[in-house]
């Protein structure tokens, strides 16, 4: 997925910052494997994200916005 970091602003309701990373999930239970959506987040709430995702049981990842995937989380 190819996102303008530099304009990217966090997912988090209520925060414009900046976004530095890249939370992609899925909802097992009505999305195929290879539908996959995207977060962004800044670093103050990159975990809130990830640990919102996660306690859903939804497969979730995190990547530095402007990197390839290569950190998995779950």
């Amino acid at each position: 997925m190819e996102m303008d970091a530099e304009r990217a602003v966090c997912s988090r309701a209520g925060c414009r910052a900046a976004a530095k990373w890249r939370v992609d999930w899925r909802n097992p239970r009505i999305h195929a494997a290879d539908r996959v959506k995207t977060w962004v987040a800044c670093d103050e709430h990159r975990g809130f994200l990830r640990d919102y995702l996660a306690a859903r049981d939804f497969p979730v990842s995190v990547h530095p916005l402007d990197a390839a995937a290569t950190e998995t989380t779950k």
